[in-house]
């Protein structure tokens, strides 16, 4: 964005996210001031600027949630979407360096560009660079990527840092020896906070819905949506709570059976209770 006249003698411009002004005239003309001088404070052109700052972060944290929505439930994205949103810098900011597979899901590359055509520039296992074109493409889960401990160890290579946490994001994988009725995992019960309301609002920080008595996670896995739960205390009691059990329910409300959940919700469930767990008040020597 180029700079705009805001009354006599200054421009103003959004620099970095944040409203900037310039001289343009005496000794300082040309140079970036320091501060936003107190005449422009309440100028039309100032609000303006902010207001489309708020909008512009508005819209990267949309990017980011739904590319983060995208991945976690590996859904199939259009090719053309991806081509048609990649000119936005805050869709490329999100989008840029995820782990993507195309009609073979063997093969695995990370996402650096997309063409008006339609093609993806994806840079693959071997350190090429090549170009693909299926109709869509997946954003994978990680625990749900082949090798995934080698991928990091390549994505660290080559300096990769996403803007979606994708192939860094803590996995838990399901055991084999769940006894088959078993409903609840107790693991990151027993956390212990000051109040329901610290615990949910810590909860709600994360980005994880507060319904009733409980922290939820909703997430789409082998073609049908669960839901993953962690009690977290009535509503309204004012004192000290605990983390409770981890459960997962089907559409209906149903509780599945541990073994009946699925890798991608599994993971997610347990990634949501461990984030609650690690929030829990420490007493003074005991280890954390």
């Amino acid at each position: 964005m180029g700079w705009l006249s805001a009354g006599d003698g200054y421009e103003v411009a959004l620099v970095e996210g944040r409203v900037a002004a310039r001289a343009t005239s005496g000794r300082a003309a040309g140079r970036q001031l320091k501060s936003l001088p107190r005449a422009l404070k309440d100028h039309p052109e100032v609000d303006r600027l902010r207001r489309f700052a708020e909008w512009l972060d508005r819209h990267a944290t949309a990017c980011v949630a739904q590319t983060d929505a995208w991945m976690v439930s590996s859904l199939p994205v259009p090719t053309g979407l991806l081509a048609r949103v990649w000119p936005d810098e805050a869709w490329q900011r999100a989008l840029r360096d995820l782990a993507v597979v195309g009609d073979d899901p063997d093969e695995v590359g990370f996402l650096r560009g997309a063409t008006e055509s339609g093609e993806l520039r994806i840079v693959n296992l071997d350190g090429e660079t090549v170009r693909l074109s299926p109709r869509t493409v997946t954003l994978p889960h990680p625990v749900l990527l082949p090798d995934l401990d080698d991928l990091r160890e390549f994505a660290a290579e080559l300096g990769i840092v996403q803007g979606v946490e994708q192939i860094h994001r803590a996995t838990w994988r399901r055991p084999d020896d769940l006894a088959p009725k078993a409903t609840e995992v107790r693991d990151f019960a027993g956390g212990s906070f000051r109040s329901r309301f610290a615990l949910a609002a810590r909860a709600s920080s994360l980005g994880y819905r507060v319904s009733g008595g409980y922290a939820t996670a909703r997430v789409r896995d082998g073609g049908r949506t669960v839901e993953a739960s962690v009690w977290i205390g009535e509503p309204y009691w004012d004192d000290q709570v605990e983390t409770g059990a981890l459960t997962w329910q089907d559409q209906e409300g149903q509780a599945l059976a541990l073994r009946e959940v699925g890798p991608v919700a599994w993971s997610e469930g347990m990634r949501m209770a461990a984030a609650l767990y690690a929030g829990r008040e420490i007493e003074e020597g005991k280890d954390a």
